[in-house]
């Protein structure tokens, strides 16, 4: 023991320059990750804005006891999984796809541009796409202009008045959003696929398909293993800036998700104590699922974890 701490302490010591330049991060992530974790104890107690966290009442299980029993709670939960399931059917593999054909392009300008309008959308708040699926999807918007002028529908809606295709509209708009800027890990990852397996499949006969097939994507296989365990555990955290911005008193049924309900919860209606015991249950669940999906894919990797 003494020997290893030694040890530490003197390759510490040879490297305190690099050493020294995680400090700031470190202290950084002690203050607003660990600190604030004292404030969980909120979620057993019976806590109020005349309250200090030390003078709150303790009621225990209470506050979970109430969220088992509130219908608007499993609400949120089946709309959360809803939307999270078709982003992660649809929105997980779209990016890998795109990352491709991206990759396959052979000139080098047309390359980059396409690769700049697909991060485009990233860098625009929601306050701003919002902005532009509410006037797109309006009555007199783009949306339903082109579906007149194509004699789909003979008559104009709110779409986004219509609680059942918000799923879809949640789904899509974040897919456009974040497709682009997802391709970069697998961009990266590619750039470091060596040619020469490339030009030995050419030699023996394989066609672009075979190529991507048996190269490319086994190439990727760590990086969409390591995203598809991020999502996963990350089901119950659905957008909130997304729905902040999209969902209405119409369609509030299908867009309440459970981090909007959380906020509404706990900053609207000041429940504080009901509100983080919800995030407490969420954040527990959600580490229950990465660890679930560590395992699966690494059962699948040949026992080989990512993480």
């Amino acid at each position: 023991m003494y020997i290893r701490v030694k040890g530490f302490m003197v390759d510490f010591w040879r490297q305190r320059e690099l050493q020294s330049m995680i400090l700031p991060g470190i202290v950084f992530m002690f203050i607003f990750c660990y600190i604030p974790i004292y404030g969980l104890s909120i979620a057993f107690k019976n806590y109020t804005v005349i309250d200090t966290l030390d003078s709150a009442p303790w009621v225990g299980l209470d506050n979970f006891k109430i969220i088992m029993s509130d219908k608007y709670f499993w609400d949120s939960v089946i709309n959360t999984l809803g939307i999270s399931f078709l982003k992660l059917g649809i929105g997980f593999i779209i990016p890998i796809i795109l990352s491709i054909m991206i990759y396959e392009l052979s000139l080098g300008r047309f390359k980059k541009f396409v690769q700049t309008i697909s991060y485009l959308p990233h860098f625009l708040s929601w306050i701003v796409l919002g902005g532009m699926l509410i006037t797109w999807f309006s009555t007199t918007g783009l949306f339903n202009q082109i579906l007149l002028g194509l004699g789909i529908i003979s008559q104009p809606s709110n779409i986004l008045l219509d609680p059942n295709k918000y799923w879809f509209i949640a789904t899509l708009s974040d897919i456009w959003k974040e497709a682009g800027w997802g391709t970069i890990l697998y961009l990266a990852i590619m750039a470091k696929i060596d040619p020469t397996y490339y030009e030995a499949a050419k030699i023996d006969g394989a066609n672009r398909l075979r190529q991507i097939w048996n190269i490319t994507i086994p190439n990727m296989k760590s990086i969409i293993s390591l995203n598809l365990i991020l999502t996963v555990s990350g089901l119950l955290g659905s957008n909130l800036d997304q729905t902040l911005v999209l969902m209405n008193s119409q369609n509030r049924e299908k867009a309440e998700v459970i981090n909007s309900y959380v906020y509404r919860m706990g900053m609207t209606q000041g429940d504080f104590s009901y509100a983080t015991a919800v995030g407490l249950g969420v954040s527990i669940v959600s580490v229950i699922l990465l660890v679930t999906a560590n395992r699966i894919t690494s059962k699948l990797n040949d026992n080989q974890s990512v993480l």
